[in-house]
């Protein structure tokens, strides 16, 4: 499920965007709206008063230093404890204020005065991932002498790894730690597994599992999910349902609803329907009062059976689990809702958020607003947008986009081009990439419109962002070809962004040598 709002990472850098003229009717306002959720949640944290948690948090900058409130408090001639520290700490990390945190842990360590716990270097090493470089956080984990503070810090040492798919230093790193004596939980061992799993190196699964079993590490929930996750990959329904009796067998092991999910879309993705639901009810029975997520990963089960009174049961019995529902619960039973085409039920829960909601998060919206765009209702589209500026919405990066395919689909390519512009604002802000097809037809629009001077603005905004390709500086050419315009450089242009020529480029660019040359005196 969380695939759904995975943003991708495609480091776009705030200096690519020096006020070119193509962006004059940008906004004012960034999408900042599209984190509401957490921003609301870290709301909460009171930075009002002078007491030392109200400094640091009013510091918001991360350039602004921590460590400079922290002595500046001290120099007051006020105490300040290990305790209060980590709590701020804690929070700060929760907040992603990850530069703040770093330098809380930092500084306590400085000092003889506090004593720092194995928590404490394992979140100082967790956080210097974060902040700094993976080499900085093996550095300092060379240098943390005790066996407690080790067996702590190896694990967010390892997770970094995972997280950059870095299977030769994972398993350098789980032999450093075997030959350590530090290998004490299966938490290890299912980071390894998920790093095989991202890899596709499926059969290595197996392997870990093996080992685990040979030098009697006990298996968790995970451990068993994470195994039969390999099993489906490799195998069939049988060594799947054999791992999952030994999981229900194994008494260390109290199988909850992550597992009968796990087994439920394995089911669902080799066709054996009924025993995915058989799963599902299975995965009901263990849901709590306490964990609204749950609820959500078992609708989104349902809605990939296309069953929408399993989706729309789920959704009323989270409805009674305490505490306020989430933008991002809205969010998943609306894509659930759309997956299993009850566009009514989807239109009602978005006039309910919105009855209910505090901010205006522009993701809830955008979900109802990507379905009239996919259903070509681009009216209903219009009305909405509209709609949610009077309410105070923010327009993000996707929104944009969402109206731009929208408006290239019905060739109101003025809105489209206008859409676009104001995506390109939000570069600054946050990293998007809008569809190939949708930039290629607006340059084809320039290029039907004869319009060189937009071609130009065009062109060079995208040279900025590397988005150039080689059908687009096709276009690129003809525009000028057929205006009878001298265009720049094109062919050097086209070498500095690593586009080869093909027969047409080259005919297009001898073309327009010409007319380069008919232009000189």
């Amino acid at each position: 499920m969380a695939a759904l709002w995975r943003r991708a990472r495609l480091g776009f850098q705030p200096d690519l965007l020096q006020n070119p003229r193509f962006f004059s009717s940008g906004l004012s306002r960034t999408d900042a709206a599209a984190t509401a959720d957490e921003d609301e949640a870290r709301g909460s944290l009171a930075v009002s008063g002078d007491d030392l948690r109200s400094r640091i948090f009013r510091l918001r900058h991360p350039k602004r230093s921590a460590t400079a409130a922290l002595e500046r408090w001290v120099s007051e001639g006020r105490q300040v404890s290990a305790s209060e520290l980590r709590l701020i700490a804690r929070d700060l990390k929760r907040s992603q204020r990850y530069k703040h945190a770093l330098e809380i842990f930092t500084w306590m360590e400085s000092l003889s005065t506090f004593n720092i716990s194995a928590t404490d270097h394992a979140t100082k090493l967790e956080l210097i991932t974060k902040v700094q470089t993976v080499a900085e956080a093996e550095m300092y984990f060379e240098k943390i002498r005790d066996s407690a503070s080790r067996k702590a810090a190896c694990f967010p040492l390892l997770h970094s790894y995972v997280k950059e798919r870095d299977l030769e230093k994972a398993e350098t790193f789980m032999a450093k730690l075997q030959s350590l004596g530090l290998l004490v939980n299966p938490h290890l061992f299912n980071e390894m597994m998920k790093l095989y799993m991202a890899t596709g190196y499926f059969e290595k699964v197996f392997s870990v599992i093996q080992h685990m079993k040979r030098n009697k590490f006990p298996l968790n929930v995970l451990s068993y999910n994470l195994w039969m996750n390999a099993c489906a990959k490799l195998s069939g329904v049988a060594l799947v349902e054999m791992v999952y009796k030994e999981m229900v067998t194994d008494k260390n092991v109290e199988v909850g609803w992550s597992s009968y999910c796990t087994l439920a879309n394995f089911y669902t993705t080799s066709g054996f329907y009924d025993k995915a639901l058989t799963a599902l009810r299975m995965a009901e029975q263990k849901l709590s009062m306490k964990n609204r997520l749950a609820y959500s990963f078992i609708m989104t089960n349902y809605s990939a059976l296309n069953n929408r009174d399993g989706v729309l049961r789920l959704w009323e019995s989270s409805k009674r689990v305490p505490g306020r529902i989430t933008c991002v619960n809205y969010i998943c039973v609306m894509l659930c809702l759309l997956k299993v085409g009850d566009f009514e039920e989807v239109e009602k829960i978005f006039r309910s958020w919105e009855r209910e909601c505090r901010k205006y998060d522009i993701r809830v919206s955008n979900v109802l607003l990507g379905a009239y765009v996919r259903n070509g209702r681009m009216d209903k589209a219009e009305a909405l947008h509209h709609h949610t500026l009077e309410r105070g919405g923010v327009p993000n990066y996707k929104t944009w986009e969402i109206l731009m395919e929208g408006w290239v689909k019905t060739k109101q390519m003025d809105k489209a081009v206008e859409a676009m512009k104001k995506g390109f604002c939000l570069l600054k802000f946050c990293v998007w990439r809008p569809a190939a097809e949708t930039v290629m037809a607006i340059m084809n629009y320039f290029e039907e419109q004869g319009s060189v001077e937009n071609a130009k603005e065009y062109v060079k905004v995208l040279r900025r962002l590397r988005l150039m390709t080689l059908p687009l500086y096709k276009s690129f050419l003809r525009v000028h070809i057929q205006a009878g315009r001298a265009a720049p450089d094109i062919p050097k242009m086209m070498e500095r962004d690593r586009i080869e020529m093909d027969e047409e480029s080259t005919a297009l660019i001898e073309c327009m040598c010409k007319i380069n040359s008919a232009e000189v005196p």
